[in-house]
C-alpha cells in the first residue's frame, strides 16, 4: 500500500486549518465500543431503558463462553458491548477493580485488519491482539488490536466476509422487553483523559502511528473558569469519521474535572462518548423521562444566546426547559447537552449532540459547562 498523503482543508472559527491525513490506515467508522461492567445483564437493562438501545447479540455460558458474558446493544450505527467476567483473577476483573465500569475497547472498522496491525505496530504501537481469524457458519472475522492511552485499546475489525449477527460466538438476543429507540444515530466523537504533560504524547501517537491529524487545539485560555482548566487536542482521521479529543489537566486553583476523573478511574481512560441525534429535544426529553440525569445549566445562560448564536430553528424556551446548550461556528450551529456520570464513580458520561452544520465542539459553551461540572464536583467534595 502506497504511503501517500492527502491534504484536508477545514475551516474552524474563522481559521483555515490544513491537515495532513495519511492514507495508510483507512477507517470506515466505529465498529463497536466495549465497556467492562460489574453486571452486564443489569447494565444492558439500563442502556435499553434509559438510552433507548435495542437488543442485538449475546454471548455467555449458553453459547460456550466460559470466562465472561457479553450483551450487545444497537441504536442507529452505534454498537455497545457490555462485558462482565466470571473468573475472579481475569484481566477483566482486574480492570473493574482498578477502574470501575468503563470503556475498554474502541473497535474500528477497517478493510484489512492484518494490514492495520502491521502498519501501526511498525510505527510504534504496542500490540494488544495479534492478527487472528475467527469464524463460524456465518463467515470469517479478521481482527487485531493495539494499546492506546491507559488500559484502553483499539481493535481493528474486518467484517466483509461475515454475515452473522455480531461476531462468531454470539447469538441473536431477543426478549419480550423492547423499549423504543430515542433517536441516537452514530458516535460523533470519543474523548480521552490523560495525565498532565501527556496530551502531546498521545496526540503524536494518533498522528504518527495512526495517520490522524490535529483538527483543533484548545488551551487553558479557551477552557477554564476561575478555579479549574484543561487543555485539549482534537485528533481526526482522514475521512473525518473518527474524532478523538485528548484532554489533559491544566493548572488551576482547585482540582479540575480531568484530575477528578484520573483520581477515580485510577489513570487515563475514555471520559465521554458523544452520540449524535437529529432531534435533540426529543432525545433529551425521552431520556429525562426514563431517569437520565443531565448537568444543570443555569437559566441565565440563555439570556444572551440569541446575541451569541443568532437565528436558530429551535424554540429557545424548549431548549431552556431541557437544559440544551447552543453554539455556532462559520459552518452552522450545534446543540449539545451532557449527562452526569452514568456510574457511581465520577468517570464516564455521555454527550448528546445535534449538528446543524457546525463542525466545532461547542467552544462557546465551555464556560457554562465547566461551571456546571464544578458545581457537581463541589457536591461530591472533590473540587
Amino acid at each position: 500500500m502506497d504511503n501517500l498523503t492527502t491534504v484536508k482543508n477545514y475551516t474552524y472559527s474563522g481559521e483555515k486549518i490544513f491537515e495532513k491525513a495519511q492514507d495508510f490506515l483507512p477507517i470506515n467508522g466505529t465498529d463497536y465500543v466495549e465497556l467492562y461492567v460489574g453486571n452486564a445483564k443489569q447494565a444492558a437493562h439500563f442502556y435499553k431503558t434509559a438510552l433507548g438501545f435495542q437488543e442485538l447479540a449475546y454471548a455467555g455460558l449458553e453459547t460456550g463462553m466460559r470466562d465472561r458474558t457479553s450483551y450487545v446493544l444497537k441504536q442507529g450505527k452505534i454498537r455497545l458491548v457490555l462485558t462482565s467476567p466470571f473468573d475472579k483473577d481475569s484481566e477483566i476483573t482486574q480492570h473493574l477493580a482498578k477502574h470501575g465500569d468503563g470503556v475498554k475497547v474502541i473497535a474500528l472498522w477497517v478493510n484489512d485488519a492484518y494490514d492495520a496491525f502491521e502498519q501501526t505496530v511498525n510505527r510504534g504501537a504496542k500490540p494488544y491482539l495479534f492478527p487472528e481469524s475467527i469464524e463460524d457458519e456465518n463467515g470469517v472475522i479478521r481482527r487485531s488490536g493495539i494499546h492506546t492511552y491507559g488500559d484502553t485499546v483499539h481493535v481493528f475489525i474486518e467484517r466483509q466476509n461475515y454475515n452473522g449477527v455480531f461476531l462468531p460466538g454470539f447469538e441473536k438476543w431477543e426478549t419480550e422487553y423492547q423499549p423504543a429507540e430515542m433517536g441516537l444515530k452514530y458516535i460523533d466523537h470519543m474523548v480521552g483523559n490523560v495525565e498532565l504533560g501527556q496530551m502531546d504524547k498521545w496526540s503524536s501517537f494518533y498522528e504518527n502511528v495512526m495517520g490522524f491529524a490535529n483538527l483543533v487545539t484548545f488551551d487553558d485560555k479557551d477552557i477554564s473558569t476561575e478555579y479549574t482548566a484543561l487543555m485539549s487536542k482534537v485528533m481526526t482521521n482522514g475521512n473525518g469519521y473518527i474524532k478523538f479529543p485528548i484532554n489533559e489537566p491544566a493548572k488551576g486553583k482547585k482540582k479540575s474535572q480531568i484530575e477528578e476523573y484520573l483520581d477515580f478511574y485510577n489513570g487515563p481512560g475514555c471520559q465521554h462518548i458523544a452520540v449524535a441525534t437529529d432531534d435533540i429535544v426529543f432525545t433529551v426529553s425521552e431520556m429525562r423521562k426514563k431517569g437520565v440525569e443531565f448537568l444543570y445549566v443555569p437559566g441565565t445562560y440563555y439570556d444572551n444566546v440569541k446575541d451569541r448564536v443568532g437565528i436558530i430553528e429551535e424554540d429557545l424556551e424548549q431548549l431552556k426547559k431541557w437544559g440544551i446548550m447552543v453554539d455556532r461556528d462559520e459552518e452552522g450551529y450545534l446543540l449539545q447537552i451532557f449527562t452526569k456520570p452514568v456510574e457511581d464513580r465520577p468517570t464516564l458520561f455521555f454527550e448528546i449532540i445535534q449538528r446543524k452544520g457546525a463542525k466545532s465542539f461547542g467552544k462557546g459553551n465551555f464556560q457554562a459547562l465547566f461551571e456546571s461540572i464544578e458545581a457537581e464536583q463541589a457536591r461530591r467534595g472533590t473540587l
